[in-house]
């Protein structure tokens, strides 16, 4: 198959749909000795995808289509001959927010959660109403879809009426190569050397973006738990910074505990695993999430996770993670209380999150993408022919 894949919807490399798109190529590599991969980059996003050439065609985006209005607009213009140019089969595109009207060859779409049902005032009014009306209409228009979770497949049959028949549940993978238990006291020195921090610390990954991560809760209950127990732990922030930001670091000045709260943006995908080595335990009150992978990165790196379950997070987790009730701050400072006391708990989390993450490969989930690029290609002159004769 000749297969098409859009990208700019990566910001930079630094969001979860990036992370997916990067792991779901890598894994793609083993099969292009059966099949020819395109991959439609913004120029200045060309160097993050360097370690897939010479094996894949990375076909440049002039940067004039990287704002969101002008990117819709390329790909419901451009991609379209670019596509039929390059004489695709398949053209995924990995996200709700680029689905294609036109219909140059087969279409595959990612769907990662529906947000905008769940999460008030998650995003401007604007990007609301694109989640909630456009792309409904949009979806239509896929040959097939695929939800990473279970959950997000509902969210689509209940409010994009989109048949099952065309829904493909395919979870989300982990890189065991760079996730993996290593020497705890190893990662807390080198934790304590580059980000100065050298105590007992709770760790959130997640863009720094309110209200949906949930961050103003959960340093709340920090607060709480610092005043009740006079613990000297630290919360340690990973993420960018998104809408609602200038909130989260609102509340960090005007803590009491505000020395031993540390937000450090972005932080590389090399730095990230000992980061989770060192941390004793990590904490994901998330709002919603359509599928959640930094607990269970974090689980692979034998870190205890303490998480909400809304959304896919439950599916997700399973039963190897203590919870939480996102919405509830004393019962977030309860269980940060019982996660810094029970040592026992602790280990007996990292035991069972190993597990639970060892069931999740990007390997599979690149051999399972390409089952429904197949399906979609089979099919897609049927029902062609049948929305001709309607």
């Amino acid at each position: 198959m000749r297969i098409g894949l859009s990208t700019s919807v990566i910001e930079r490399g630094k969001t979860g749909v990036a992370q997916y798109v990067f792991a779901l190529t890598r894994s793609f590599l083993e099969y292009t000795g059966e099949h020819q991969f395109t991959l439609f980059v913004l120029e200045k996003d060309l160097p993050l995808f360097a370690f897939l050439e010479p094996a894949m065609h990375l076909a440049p985006v002039s940067e004039a289509f990287r704002s969101p209005v002008k990117n819709i607009l390329w790909h419901q213009r451009s991609l379209p001959r670019l596509a039929r140019a390059n004489g695709l089969d398949v053209l995924h595109v990995p996200s709700y927010r680029r689905l294609l009207w036109p219909r140059p060859c087969p279409l595959v779409a990612t769907i990662h959660d529906l947000a905008p049902f769940h999460v008030r005032r998650k995003y401007d009014w604007m990007r609301m109403f694109y989640g909630r009306v456009l792309a409904r209409e949009l979806a239509h228009r896929q040959d097939e879809i695929i939800a990473i979770s279970r959950n997000t497949a509902r969210d689509i049959e209940n409010h994009f009426r989109i048949p099952a028949e065309r829904l493909t549940v395919i979870h989300n993978g982990l890189d065991h190569d760079r996730f993996f238990p290593a020497c705890p006291s190893a990662a807390r020195q080198a934790v304590a050397v580059r980000y100065g921090v050298a105590r007992p610390f709770f760790l959130y990954v997640a863009r720094l973006e309110h209200p949906g991560k949930n961050h103003l809760q959960l340093l709340e209950a920090f607060n709480q738990f610092r005043a009740e127990t006079k613990l000297p732990w630290q919360l340690v922030l990973v993420g960018t910074d998104s809408r609602g930001a200038n909130a989260i670091h609102a509340a960090i000045a005007q803590s009491a505990f505000a020395k031993d709260i540390v937000s450090l943006g972005f932080v590389a995908e090399e730095e990230l695993p000992n980061l989770y080595r060192a941390a004793e335990v990590f904490v994901y009150p998330s709002l919603y999430e359509g599928f959640g992978l930094p607990p269970l990165e974090a689980m692979a790196c034998g870190c205890p996770v303490l998480c909400s379950i809304r959304g896919a997070l439950g599916e997700v987790v399973g039963e190897a993670a203590r919870t939480l009730d996102p919405d509830n701050i004393a019962d977030i400072k309860t269980q940060l209380v019982r996660m810094a006391m029970d040592g026992g708990l602790r280990k007996q989390l990292r035991l069972a999150g190993f597990q639970q993450a060892s069931r999740f490969r990007w390997q599979a989930t690149a051999a399972a993408t390409l089952s429904v690029y197949a399906r979609a290609l089979e099919k897609a002159p049927q029902r062609r022919r049948r929305g001709n004769a309607r």
